[in-house]
């Protein structure tokens, strides 16, 4: 007779089916309240011990967290971190002139955009960096650096790159991937909190070290960009806001083969965070047709030009 196959949980303690049976009932309900319930129980009753029980109520938390709409204010704050985040790579751009114009450029544009309005603003800063390349953070933070501003010859072409990172902002793009983080965090604290409460030693150590990867892997997703899908959706709202803000929607294509000029696949900058430009400038091209940027006015020429000077 063929021995059946050996389980991979054959020899747990019954315990850890216990546990795994009191976190099961407890998702299934939704509830961190009712996990509590069951596991105070359990643990008084003698099936699991307070150290287990505190691990599932940790445990269900995190996964009852990941699936909570995240608010304005959340946003905001959750924004800040990530824009601290990238300041700490990229110093600000000491020129107040500048970034007041910046400022003025960008708050006025996400006027005609999809969210007008954010728990804290919106706020725009250059950074000290020859880097071609723009950082938006959930909550409407965004960061541009000197030389994407330097790529740029004239307010329409700056508004153009303005108006995509308000896109970002208008369509979330930073909280679907921060959702994602989360949900994924929460499930590694399962796994984790359960291996710390119910197995051995070395896998214990294993899960901790597993834990201190984490916060690499989020490194590693934020220095890749977004999807190509998602540049597109942030596209399309620029054009928008560029039409409604009395900017031609052709500057945004002007910009991008100026990027192409200096493409370099997984280059430092926007090669290694964004789709190829000439992608971007077919989808464009798509929706508003071959025809090259109007010339701008020549009041907005002098502008760009006198508060830009020297960036």
């Amino acid at each position: 007779m063929t021995a059946r196959p050996r389980s991979a949980f054959a020899g747990a303690r019954p315990a850890a089916f216990a546990a795994a049976a009191a976190l099961a009932a407890a998702l299934a309900a939704g509830c961190t309240s009712v996990t509590r319930v069951v596991t105070t129980a359990g643990a008084a009753a003698g099936v699991i011990t307070p150290e287990q029980a505190e691990s599932i109520n940790k445990s269900a938390a995190a996964i009852e967290k990941s699936y909570e709409d995240i608010t304005p204010e959340q946003e905001y704050y959750i924004g800040r971190a990530v824009a601290a985040t990238v300041l700490v790579t990229y110093a600000p751009y000491d020129a107040p002139a500048a970034n007041e114009y910046l400022n003025l450029l960008g708050q006025t544009l996400s006027l005609f955009g999809a969210a007008p309005e954010t728990f804290g603003g919106y706020h725009f800063i250059l950074l000290d960096t020859e880097e071609i390349n723009a950082f938006s953070a959930p909550g409407g933070l965004v960061m541009i650096s000197r030389g994407m501003v330097r790529l740029c010859g004239s307010e329409d072409e700056l508004a153009a790159v303005l108006a995509h990172e308000i896109g970002h902002v208008e369509n979330q793009h930073g909280l679907r991937a921060i959702k994602k983080g989360r949900l994924t965090s929460a499930v590694m604290t399962m796994l984790a909190e359960g291996g710390k409460s119910f197995g051995g030693a070395e896998l214990a150590q294993l899960t901790e070290a597993f834990e201190n990867c984490i916060g690499d892997i989020a490194g590693t997703l934020m220095n890749s960009g977004y999807a190509r899908a998602t540049e597109y959706e942030a596209d399309a709202s620029a054009l928008a806001i560029l039409r409604s803000a009395g900017y031609d929607p052709a500057a945004l294509v002007g910009m991008l083969r100026e990027m192409q000029k200096r493409w370099v696949p997984n280059g430092p900058g926007f090669g290694r965070t964004h789709p190829e430009p000439s992608d971007r400038i077919a989808e464009i091209q798509a929706q508003i047709g071959a025809a090259p940027a109007a010339a701008a006015p020549s009041v907005r020429v002098a502008r760009f030009k006198e508060k830009m000077r020297g960036v």
